[in-house]
């Protein structure tokens, strides 16, 4: 039976030639970032006894190619027979999937785990993951030959949810164009948006890549349609979060309905807890916090601050009760995001660059209530020509650079983000600029130059320490001559010019980490998160004995956190994304790890960001005046920083939200 079963899977595998009546094919543009990156082009031959795809899918990811092959063989019924996947599916993930469906069983391989039989139950359909589109597309039709079920088994395992969510009627060549959307959960982690033409063909896919970065896959004729359908996507799926929240239990104080919502009438009254003073370390025992309008107006005691009679109620007693944190390093790819920012007690990200349309639809939709996630900053990312440039926003002189700056100014952007291709003498364009127009400047340090020409070029913070030892003594293993003038006068530079770095440990602490280390050291509530989540991080890493080499480098980036922090030099904690949420609890345990105290690491999350990014009348403490962002803990994060954690209520904007209903909302079993 083995041997009809494999003969089947290379049968299957040919191409049809014989019995062919006819073939077409279709290319989709594949773009991040907006900018178009690569192509996936299918070919598809009919033949008496079914239909083939043969599918080439590439895009070029900063400088590294990602190239994919697929085959696909349905029958005359539109049953699926036949997947085989080969390739990359990000820069740093492959993929070597075989399926072959007969009768009531199946035939599987995944990588290099031998071919076992499972047994399946019709409908079920063969998917290995979000590429390539052809295969979702084909996924559709199938979905809606077999009656639009809610949920459709998967193979090699999984299932997901699928459900027509109305139409979209956009402007083609001045005639209607009406797209049908169709969300699909679970294949990723959260929503993809579909849109499909009246005949089923695939006309727009927005998802996320397997280094969870958000691609969209566009039908070549329709490109030009691409910015409004990612402003869209964004809407939308802001959307659905919030019309779950009306009924989830996500957001009230014990998983009741929307209390204390920014503008809304009366008091509301955090009562009982241990209030911590951000600034001082100092801690009020039995506290009174009253919000009105999503904003503190009073602090003290029991004793000396009344509670108002018909003030609605958050009990705290026994816990701690901090400012909400800041993630200084955010990259809101998905609307998923939002809820599970909130869910760890973030309640302001700084995000690091975004496209364009979809950054501004999804902080509009949270600022005007149709959204669930935290406030959002934006640093608009500008790069630089050539084969390692991202995005398309670009600046190759000065004329371009003052042009993307005041684009970004126009629309509400606060910082600038450098990336990695710009030349010098633009980086002082970009600077100059944002200056005048009262923003900052963050970044990559360019290629060609050093952390003290980016800062003496008008950059004023640093995203990733990696950027820091270059202007140190190295010795020659790269690992730092902590003894060298060089690096004490490297420091004194960072320090002089009031730089404010970025480190993010935790990416750091993810690519060096040996895969075969227990990934709960790093993250313990690992297992909670959704399965495509666990899929996607279980194997990032290095080998064993590669991350032994790199151990030392990543011990100094530790060393370096906590020698400028006592140099005064102004850290922030940002993630770089990694677990959605819980990575921000990581960097700062990573923090205490490298010798901060927890009262220390927790300011790199709250005071510290709002000062530099001119927020600390708004945010970032409990004083009256603030905006009600709070979080209320159940441990004590001054002492055990792993307490950071344990965040029991979240309030934003004098809203409160219950975590666990968060989390629930974006697939985490918590």
């Amino acid at each position: 039976m083995k041997r009809y079963i494999v003969w089947l899977l290379l049968v299957s595998l040919l191409p049809a030639a014989a019995n062919a009546q006819a073939s077409d094919s279709a290319a989709f543009y594949l773009h991040k970032f907006a900018q178009n990156i690569g192509k996936e082009t299918y070919y598809r031959r009919v033949s008496d006894s079914g239909v083939s795809y043969a599918i080439h899918f590439k895009f070029v990811d900063r400088g590294r190619p990602v190239p994919l092959e697929a085959r696909m063989v349905l029958s005359a019924a539109g049953e699926p027979v036949s997947l085989w996947v080969k390739g990359n599916t990000s820069r740093f993930s492959t993929i070597d999937d075989s399926i072959v469906l007969h009768g009531d069983g199946a035939w599987v391989r995944v990588g290099d785990q031998s071919g076992q039989e499972r047994v399946v139950h019709a409908p079920v359909f063969p998917v290995a993951g979000y590429s390539p589109g052809t295969v979702q597309m084909l996924l559709l039709q199938y979905w809606r030959q077999h009656g639009k079920p809610a949920k459709l088994a998967l193979l090699p395992s999984g299932t997901v949810g699928i459900h027509a969510a109305g139409y979209d009627t956009l402007r083609y060549y001045g005639q209607q164009l009406v797209l049908e959307r169709t969300v699909i959960s679970g294949l990723i982690w959260g929503n993809e948006l579909v849109w499909t033409n009246q005949q089923g063909g695939l006309v727009c896919l927005i998802t996320n890549d397997a280094e969870g970065d958000k691609l969209e896959m566009m039908r070549d004729r329709y490109e030009f349609l691409l910015p409004e359908l990612i402003g869209r996507a964004a809407t939308y799926g802001m959307e659905l979060f919030a019309e779950a929240m009306k009924g989830s239990g996500g957001a009230g104080s014990g998983g009741g309905r929307g209390v204390g919502a920014a503008g809304e009438a009366g008091t509301l009254a955090v009562v009982g807890g241990k209030m911590v003073d951000i600034a001082t370390g100092e801690v009020t025992n039995d506290a009174v916090i009253l919000i009105r309008n999503g904003k503190i107006f009073k602090t003290g005691t029991k004793a000396t601050v009344p509670v108002p009679a018909d003030a609605k109620i958050v009990h705290a007693e026994g816990k701690f009760v901090l400012p909400g944190l800041w993630d200084m390093h955010a990259h809101f790819e998905q609307a998923e995001w939002g809820p599970a920012y909130l869910a760890a007690g973030v309640t302001t990200v700084r995000d690091c660059g975004n496209e364009f349309a979809y950054i501004n639809a999804v902080k509009r939709a949270i600022d005007q209530g149709i959204g669930v996630g935290p406030h959002i900053l934006k640093a608009g990312i500008i790069d630089g020509p050539g084969p390692m440039g991202l995005g398309i926003i670009r600046a190759s002189n000065k004329y371009q650079a003052v042009a993307a700056v005041r684009r970004y100014k126009d629309s509400g952007f606060v910082q600038i983000k450098i990336y990695s291709s710009v030349q010098p003498p633009v980086v002082k364009a970009i600077c100059d600029e944002a200056h005048r127009l009262g923003m900052t400047v963050t970044g990559h340090i360019p290629e060609g130059m050093d952390l003290e020409q980016g800062v003496d070029s008008g950059m004023d913070m640093v995203n990733h320490i990696q950027y820091v030892p270059p202007i140190l003594a190295l010795n020659p293993d790269k690992t730092i001559n902590w003894d060298d003038p060089k690096t004490a006068e490297g420091l004194d530079f960072i320090k002089e010019h009031g730089t404010v770095i970025d480190p993010t440990l935790g990416v750091f602490e993810m690519i060096f980490r040996s895969t075969m280390d227990t990934i709960t050291d790093m993250e313990p509530a690992f297992y909670t998160l959704p399965e495509p989540l666990q899929v996607l991080f279980r194997t990032m890493g290095m080998p064993p004995e590669q991350a032994a080499k790199y151990k030392p480098r990543f011990h100094d980036m530790e060393k370096l956190v906590k020698v400028l922090h006592d140099r005064g030099v102004p850290i922030v904690a940002g993630t770089d994304m990694g677990f959605p949420g819980y990575s921000l609890d990581r960097e700062l345990e990573l923090y205490v790890k490298s010798g901060l105290t927890p009262l220390e690491a927790i300011r790199t999350a709250t005071v510290v960001p709002a000062l530099v990014m001119k927020q600390a009348s708004v945010s970032g403490s409990l004083m009256p005046g603030r905006s009600a962002d709070l979080i209320i803990v159940n441990g004590d994060p001054l002492h055990h920083i792993r307490d950071i954690r344990r965040v029991q209520v979240v309030i934003k904007d004098g809203r409160v939200y219950d975590p666990v209903a968060l989390h629930k909302l974006v697939g985490f079993a918590r």
